[in-house]
């Protein structure tokens, strides 16, 4: 096996290595201390553990294929060598599925796949049926999250009524939480009867989703001069406590012009530490927009204008179908993706990024 030019067993004893010399390391007393470095380490030791544990396999087989292939090549004890050819065929086959999983472990990992998510969900076009629908897709992650195990934590919300949401951001804690809802960024379409359609008439209607990952202080350095922070009184529950203190934190970014506001929490405090971390997380989209632009000018925006023709899926009541449009993928059990039940469909979407990753690489 070779990839760009390297031996990969070379490759894959480098990446040995490395996973023993961090174990090490995070066994020592004294850098358990400096829980930055340890941080650091362990998503080191994470990002590498699945190529590690391949690559010991790796190795065995190859072991065994060299010691099984004597074996079969000697002719002395011929029940012994008929033996061992079934054994290497088997071990032939192994090996190809093993190198089948190094291929896809080996690709450029997204340094931001193992990060937490903040999800802003928009009502598009429709009016309030597409309200409705924002709704319903905020469930649809809320139980996906819950399925998971991973925690789920509102930031901010404006619903409009009647179940209805204009707008709603929120944070899913998670391992891999990235790695696994980045592609659901974009223009989801729903196509129903309205409650208030009395012809029975089926309307199509719209909502976009932003999925970006959580960004640290470390991940970006924002000036405090380049922040203008209002406080206001908070709009959402609380009953009248809300409106005796103001709490709700609004925090633009002077320089771009990105505006986070929280106002779910009664602490003024939580209000601005939740709203800076979408602050953080959205400068950190944009810089790295902006480094893909530099890159390829293909590029095209996370979440579109919201118009019904931009959609990456669509949701059809009448005939229970969900249809992911980038991967072909349509399933008729559209109660259960609802309620949270969309691996299919990130599966496909992953599976679809691997193989095209593998086609550029060359692997």
């Amino acid at each position: 096996m070779r990839s760009n030019g390297l031996n990969m067993l070379d490759r894959l004893a480098s990446i040995e290595r490395r996973y023993q010399e961090i174990e090490a390391l995070l066994a020592d007393p004294e850098i358990a201390a400096d829980y930055a470095r340890v941080q650091n380490l362990a998503r080191e030791h994470a990002a590498i553990r699945e190529v590690a544990g391949l690559a010991a396999e790796y190795r065995q087989v190859m072991e065994d294929i060299e010691q099984t292939g004597a074996l079969a090549r000697d002719e002395s004890d011929r029940g012994i060598a008929a033996l061992a050819r079934e054994e290497l065929a088997e071990l032939g086959e192994r090996k190809t599925r093993i190198e089948d999983d190094l291929r896809v472990a080996l690709l450029p990992r997204d340094p931001n796949d193992e990060k937490n998510v903040i999800v802003e969900v928009r009502a598009g076009a429709g009016g309030d049926e597409a309200g409705l629908f924002a709704a319903d897709l905020y469930r649809m992650y809320n139980r996906y999250a819950q399925r998971r195990g991973w925690g789920i934590d509102v930031i901010n919300s404006n619903e409009t009524g009647l179940g209805s949401i204009k707008e709603i951001v929120f944070k899913i804690e998670g391992e891999g939480a990235y790695s696994r809802l980045k592609h659901e960024s974009g223009v989801h379409r729903v196509q129903r009867v309205p409650v208030t359609e009395s012809s029975g008439r089926v309307h199509t209607s719209a909502a976009t989703v932003a999925v970006l990952p959580e960004a640290e202080e470390v991940d970006v350095q924002v000036d405090p001069d380049d922040l203008q922070i209002d406080i206001f009184h908070s709009s959402g529950h609380g009953g009248q406590n809300v409106q005796k203190v103001a709490t709700a934190i609004r925090i633009t970014h002077k320089p771009t012009g990105i505006v986070a506001v929280c106002q779910d929490e009664r602490s003024q405090l939580k209000n601005k530490q939740k709203a800076m971390s979408v602050l953080r997380s959205r400068i950190l989209a944009l810089e790295t927009e902006r480094q893909q632009k530099r890159i390829t000018d293909a590029r095209r925006s996370q979440v579109g204008t919201g118009d019904r023709s931009a959609k990456i899926r669509t949701y059809n009541f009448p005939q229970s179908r969900v249809t992911d449009h980038r991967v072909s993928l349509t399933t008729h059990n559209l109660d259960l993706v609802r309620d949270g039940d969309i691996d299919q469909f990130i599966d496909a979407l992953i599976a679809d990024e691997q193989s095209r990753k593998l086609e550029e690489s060359g692997l």
